[in-house]
């Protein structure tokens, strides 16, 4: 049969895998066939892995068997910084150039049990440190949509690989809004969830305290399902938190929009389509009930010192002595100085220095505590606005997919984050679907709107994406 992967579901592949009106091989070909015609030119794939097609074949005699697997067959693009026991990583740095993983990721034991099919490792900004995927040591990555623009970062490779039909799905890592940005950019859905939901086990790290792992998809559904094989309780990360933790909230009926954030760098052209989205929810039965949360807006400043200074910690084990990339110099420092210098690109090093400023003697109260500070009143602010709103609603980035180069202007890309990083900085779970297209030049770009709920009601986040999804706005 003939297989059309533009709207092809997980739900669907499924029932047609357990019908047998395709086999995985033919599915996981299909995409393979996809890959090797459109990958050169929009570079979402870093590897291909070549026992794709011996993964299908194992998964069709499991089929044969009867044998039970909700992602049996399924094929899967998996972001370059998360563990596949046996495959190279990199997270798109030279600094790992020729590391290979010796052990799985918890998320990507979970993925193989349920039968998944990995096609391969995605691009990256590297070590997750970008909003464009133009950070990648291994050349960008450009939008299906308009290959003259970004897909988004950091996980703009697992959004391009879907976009342009690479694969049924992907898994990036979020940390400042690396899933949400650019499946906005690239009219996906992406999955931020509750930090502690699903296991950070073999992610290589950026902000430990922000970064969490989640789904990039074409549909609220498969998100859901995703979500439901990834989450849950896990001995190797002890952040990770089990089922009733948090108490069932009610089915969600009130959105709250801060119209007083949304004033933080949104174009008029995206805030008269989302504004058009909120009429859509309305007419859906929700009421939307204007809230007030006036540390939001200096969530950014806030976030780019959190997140440095656990950068600048977290990158410190990358020396060239245990494992990647090596360069002689004189003597330990050295090497230490060689080594880090041509193995890191522009942006990590930017990082890093600045991580390494804040939590210096002298500066740490100054920057790094009262970051933290507003983190914690940022959060109880957020909890505060959850006692008369069930989810809060913005867009999720201020504009749609800009130009590749387009955005130098360190500060000016850091922008782009305004919207998505409060629920990294108070662990709380958000969605970004698509809720309409902009004009731009003789392009019509998606544009994303982002939903945040209280600490774990992702259901919560999936009903209402589910229902917006409907009207096929």
């Amino acid at each position: 049969m003939s297989i059309d992967l533009s709207s092809l579901t997980i739900a669907e592949a499924r029932e047609s895998l357990k019908a047998k009106k395709i086999s995985a091989q033919e599915l996981t070909e299909e995409y393979l066939r996809v890959i090797e015609e459109k990958n050169e030119k929009i570079n979402a794939y870093l590897e291909v892995f070549e026992d794709a097609r011996a993964q299908a074949k194992e998964a069709d005699k499991k089929i044969a068997r009867g044998e039970a697997g909700v992602l049996l067959g399924i094929p899967l693009a998996m972001k370059d910084n998360i563990l596949i026991e046996g495959r190279r990583i990199s997270a798109a740095s030279k600094i790992l150039e020729g590391y290979v993983a010796t052990y799985d990721a918890t998320v990507t034991a979970r993925l193989k049990k349920e039968g998944a099919v990995f096609l391969g490792r995605t691009n990256m900004d590297e070590f997750a440190m970008g909003s464009s995927t133009e950070n990648s040591a291994f050349g960008v990555t450009k939008n299906p949509l308009d290959v003259e623009r970004v897909p988004g970062g950091s996980s703009g490779g697992s959004a391009a690989a879907v976009a342009m039909g690479g694969a049924l799905a992907a898994f990036g890592s979020d940390t400042g809004g690396s899933i949400r940005q650019p499946a906005a950019l690239c009219g996906l859905v992406g999955l931020k969830p509750t930090y502690g939901a699903v296991s950070r086990y073999g992610l290589i790290a950026m902000g430990s305290s922000l970064d969490q792992i989640g789904p990039i998809t074409k549909t609220v559904a498969d998100a859901e399902e995703l979500f439901e094989v990834i989450r849950g309780k896990d001995a190797f990360d002890s952040t990770t938190f089990p089922d009733g933790t948090y108490a069932k909230r009610n089915v969600p009926k009130r959105i709250g929009v801060p119209r007083s954030f949304l004033k933080e760098g949104l174009t008029t052209e995206v805030e008269a389509i989302f504004e058009n989205a909120l009429k859509v929810l309305a007419k859906k039965g929700y009421e939307i009930i204007d809230v007030e949360l006036p540390l939001a807006a200096r969530g950014l400043a806030a976030y780019y010192i959190v997140m440095p200074a656990e950068v600048s910690t977290n990158l410190a084990r990358f020396d060239g002595v245990r494992y990647g990339l090596r360069k002689e110099g004189e003597g330990l420092l050295g090497d230490y100085l060689e080594t880090r210098g041509a193995g890191f690109g522009a942006e990590v090093r930017r990082r890093i220095i600045l991580g390494t400023y804040v939590l210096s003697a002298g500066y740490y109260d100054a920057y790094y505590g009262k970051a933290e500070g507003l983190r914690r009143s940022l959060t109880e602010e957020y909890n505060n606005a959850f006692a008369s709103v069930d989810l809060i609603v913005t867009p999720t980035t201020p504009g749609a997919a800009f130009k590749i180069g387009e955005k130098s202007d360190p500060l000016a890309m850091y922008l782009e984050d305004i919207f998505s990083v409060p629920a990294n900085l108070t662990g709380l779970p958000a969605l970004s679907l698509s809720m309409g297209n902009l004009k731009v030049g003789s392009k019509e770009l998606p544009v994303g709107m982002q939903f945040t709920a209280p600490h774990g009601d992702e259901g919560g986040l999936f009903h209402v994406g589910k229902d917006f999804e409907k009207e096929g706005v």
